[in-house]
């Protein structure tokens, strides 16, 4: 059973910037995808940032050239990681809960492919950390 554990959101002035990390472990699959998705209220949740286990990268247009995602694998230890989110220029729209999301190597190509990041395509979602650009 896969546990992700969201930490570092925070309340910032526009044009500031935060880092989200998210603790993931329990997986034993050594291919995987795991991403960042935002949840404004009364908005759908939409995906921000994704990465494969081997480090290829999707973003949305939105946060293009702000926004970095980033793993960090655990030493010695296939089923810990560290996903982190690099935000930086954030702007009022940014304002949202964030989740980090798991699921299976078969959704980078899917997202790759139709341009888009669904929710559906991840199977485990950590409790959110929220995130408000003022």
């Amino acid at each position: 059973h896969v546990q992700l554990v969201e930490s570092g959101g925070d309340s910032v002035q526009a044009g500031g910037s935060l880092r989200l990390s998210c603790a993931a472990s329990g997986y034993t699959v050594s291919r995987y995808c795991m991403g960042w998705f935002r949840q404004a209220p009364g908005k759908e949740r939409e995906g921000v940032a994704v990465i494969s286990a081997g480090g290829a990268t999707s973003y949305a247009d939105s946060v293009k050239g702000r926004f970095t995602i980033s793993k960090l694998n655990a030493l010695n230890n296939n089923s810990k990681a560290t996903l982190y989110l690099q935000m930086n220029i954030l702007e009022a729209d940014d304002t949202a809960m964030y989740y980090c999301a798991w699921g299976p190597s078969s959704a980078m190509p899917a997202i790759q492919a139709r341009g888009i990041m669904s929710p559906a395509y991840f199977a485990f979602w950590g409790q959110g950390t929220q995130v408000t650009v003022s």
